[in-house]
C-alpha cells in the first residue's frame, strides 16, 4: 500500500497552445481574484479556466461555473488541445525553486493511486477538512469526470531508492518545462517503460502514504467513486477507483515546509496587557517588538529557536508583539482540554495556538476563519491593510510549522491536525497532466 498504476494522461498539445508556461496554474485554493485575472489573460487555454472558472454576468446560478468548465474541457479534448498519452505512463516531476538563498529541487512522480477511505488502509490524512471545499470539488469532478489536479502524497524512503531509480531513467532526457508566476520551474518526464513502472509499483506497495496536501480532493475522489458505484457496480480497474497523486519520498532534499500564520478578523480587540493577563497562567509572556514591520525580526528569532511551544501574538490595540513560551502549566492544560488526543498532537504549535491560546485562554472559540499567510511580508501587509479584502485584524499570530516527523506521528495515531498546520512549498502546479475518469 499504496497501489499505484500508470495511466494514459491528458496533456497539452504544445503545437496548439504554444507556451506551456502560459497554460499552467497554481492550485485553485491559493488563487485570488487578481491572480485569476492574470492567468486568464496569459492564454485562452490556461488551466485555471477548468480548475477555477470565472462567474459570468449571465450565469443563472453559482453552479454555472462547473458546467462551463466541463464544456471547455470537452471542447479542448475534441479539438486536440488536450491529447491522450500514447501509452500508459507514470510522470517524473521536478520543481526547481529558491528558498533561503539556496536553489532546491523537489523530486517526485505522478501516478494514479487506488483509493482507500482514510482509516481503511495505509493512506493517512494529517489535516482536518471542510465540507464547503469538498462540495465545490465534487461538483467540478461530476461535471468534468476527471482528476484535474493531483493530491500530494509522502512515503517513507530513507535512501530515496524509488526516486533514484526514476532519475536514472530520465538522465540526459529533455523534459517538458514551464515556469509559474512565482518563478518556480516545473519539469516533467513521462515514463511508459513497463519494467520500470513494475519496479516502482513493487517498491512502493509495502510503504505507508501520508497526504501532505489535497485532503479535500482525496475525500472528494472517494465520494465520487461511491456515487458511481451506487448507480452501477464499478469494475476494479475503473479509473474512478483511483486518484491522481504526486508521490514524494519523505527524505527528498527538496522538501520544504513553511509556516502558516494567522490574521484574525471579527475578534475583540485586546491590548498587550489584556493578553498577558489571560495568557500568563500558561505562558511566559515577553513583549518583544512594536509595529507590524517588526514581524520579520520576531519570526527570525522564533525560527532560530525552532520550538513548537514558542509562538508570537500581535495586538493591534497596543501595536506590540508578544512572544509566548509554554510553561509546564500549558502542557497540563493541553492534556485536560485535548484529553482525547495523543501527546504528539497536544504538543503541536498549531494545536496549542488554537486549543489553548485562542479557544481556551482568550475565550475566542468559534471565531471566524482566520486569514492564512505564509510569508512575513504577507503578515506585514495584512496588518497594514494591504491584503485583498482589506480586513481589519485586531489580533495576529505566528506559529512554527509541523514537520515531516510530526505528520508521520500524528497520522499514525489516526488523528488530524488543525487545518493549515503545514504548507509545502512550492505548491504543485495544475495543468501538466490530467487523469480522466471517463
Amino acid at each position: 500500500m499504496p497501489e499505484i498504476q500508470a495511466f494514459r494522461g491528458l496533456r497539452y498539445n504544445l503545437a496548439r497552445v504554444g507556451s506551456l508556461t502560459n497554460c499552467i496554474a497554481p492550485p485553485y485554493d491559493v488563487v485570488d481574484g487578481q491572480l485569476q485575472d492574470h492567468l486568464y489573460s496569459l492564454s485562452p487555454y490556461n488551466f485555471l479556466r477548468l480548475e477555477l472558472n470565472k462567474p459570468e454576468p449571465t450565469d443563472e446560478d453559482a453552479n454555472a461555473i462547473y458546467g462551463r468548465a466541463a464544456k471547455i474541457f470537452r471542447s479542448w479534448r475534441s479539438e486536440g488541445i488536450l491529447q491522450s498519452e500514447p501509452d500508459a505512463a507514470i510522470y517524473v516531476y521536478h520543481q526547481q525553486f529558491e528558498y533561503a538563498g539556496q536553489v532546491l529541487n523537489r523530486r517526485g512522480f505522478m501516478a494514479r493511486v487506488r483509493l482507500k477511505r482514510f482509516g481503511e488502509g495505509n493512506i493517512y490524512p494529517h489535516e482536518q477538512t471542510h465540507a464547503k471545499a469538498k462540495d465545490d470539488r465534487l461538483k467540478l469532478t461530476r461535471a468534468t469526470q476527471a482528476n484535474l489536479s493531483q493530491i500530494f502524497g509522502l512515503y517513507p524512503d530513507p535512501d530515496n531508492e524509488i526516486q533514484d531509480l526514476l532519475e536514472e531513467k530520465i538522465r540526459n532526457v529533455q523534459g517538458l518545462e514551464a515556469t509559474d508566476h512565482l518563478g518556480v520551474i516545473h519539469r516533467m518526464w513521462p515514463i511508459s517503460d513497463i519494467q520500470t513502472i513494475g519496479q516502482v509499483s513493487s517498491l512502493i506497495s509495502a510503504r505507508d502514504m501520508f497526504v501532505a496536501d489535497g485532503h479535500h480532493r482525496y475525500e472528494t475522489a472517494c465520494n465520487y467513486r461511491d456515487e458511481l458505484a451506487a448507480s452501477a457496480p464499478l469494475s476494479s480497474e475503473h479509473p474512478a477507483n483511483f486518484v491522481l497523486t504526486m508521490l514524494v519520498g519523505m527524505n527528498d532534499p527538496g522538501l520544504v515546509v513553511l509556516p502558516t500564520h494567522r490574521l484574525l478578523s471579527g475578534v475583540p480587540a485586546m491590548t498587550t496587557a489584556e493578553l498577558h493577563q489571560r495568557l500568563t497562567p500558561y505562558f511566559d509572556c515577553d513583549m518583544v517588538a512594536t509595529g507590524p514591520e517588526s514581524a520579520g525580526s520576531v519570526w527570525a528569532e522564533m525560527d532560530r529557536l525552532n520550538e513548537q511551544q514558542i509562538m508570537a501574538v500581535y495586538s493591534k490595540a497596543s501595536n506590540e508583539w508578544t512572544r509566548l513560551t509554554c510553561k509546564p502549566e500549558a502542557v497540563s492544560r493541553m492534556k485536560a482540554i485535548a484529553a482525547d488526543q495523543s501527546e504528539d498532537w497536544q504538543g503541536l504549535g498549531v494545536a496549542i495556538l488554537h486549543s489553548l491560546v485562542l479557544d481556551d485562554a482568550l475565550g475566542l472559540k468559534g471565531h471566524p476563519k482566520p486569514t492564512y499567510v505564509h510569508l512575513v511580508q504577507e503578515m506585514i501587509d495584512g496588518l497594514n491593510g494591504k491584503l485583498e479584502g482589506n480586513l481589519d485584524y485586531p489580533l495576529a499570530a505566528m506559529v512554527m510549522p509541523a514537520t515531516i516527523d510530526h505528520i508521520r506521528a500524528v497520522s499514525l495515531h489516526q488523528e488530524r491536525m488543525p487545518a493549515k498546520s503545514t504548507y509545502f512549498y512550492p505548491k504543485l502546479v495544475s495543468g501538466l497532466v490530467v487523469h480522466p475518469l471517463a
